[in-house]
């Protein structure tokens, strides 16, 4: 049961995580284009505009995202609260494996707006 718990938690880190960081990003995007902190992409990085428009639309998306996985992770874990550390192990492997998914996944959306939305040199359309 221990293990069951442990793994709980583990799980919930992605998810509390895009939560938390989402809203950072969407509120308070670092005020200075850098290649250390922040959605670092070559589109996103070509002016300021370029700059606020990724955090603000990767970070609502985080947050969105971040929500439901943590919603469905907990639900997808009460099933198994008696089963084996097997069972819970792999389970866990494969949620996280897909949350991760989801999480590298989400700039193409975030990439696709900004293209919609700017030019290749920055320029607003």
């Amino acid at each position: 049961m221990w293990f069951w718990w442990f793994m709980f938690v583990c799980d919930l880190m992605i998810p509390i995580l895009m939560i938390g960081l989402g809203r950072m990003m969407w509120k308070h995007a670092p005020k200075n284009i850098n290649g250390i902190i922040g959605y670092r992409t070559t589109l996103s990085m070509k002016n300021p505009d370029t700059w606020k428009f990724a955090h603000d639309y990767c970070g609502r998306l985080w947050w969105k995202i971040g929500w439901i996985m943590l919603i469905l992770s907990a639900i997808v874990h009460f099933p198994f609260y008696n089963g084996s550390e097997n069972e819970i192990g792999i389970l866990s492997g494969i949620l996280i494996t897909i949350q991760c998914v989801i999480l590298i996944g989400s700039v193409f959306p975030t990439e696709r707006a900004l293209k919609r939305n700017f030019t290749d040199d920055g320029i607003p359309r």
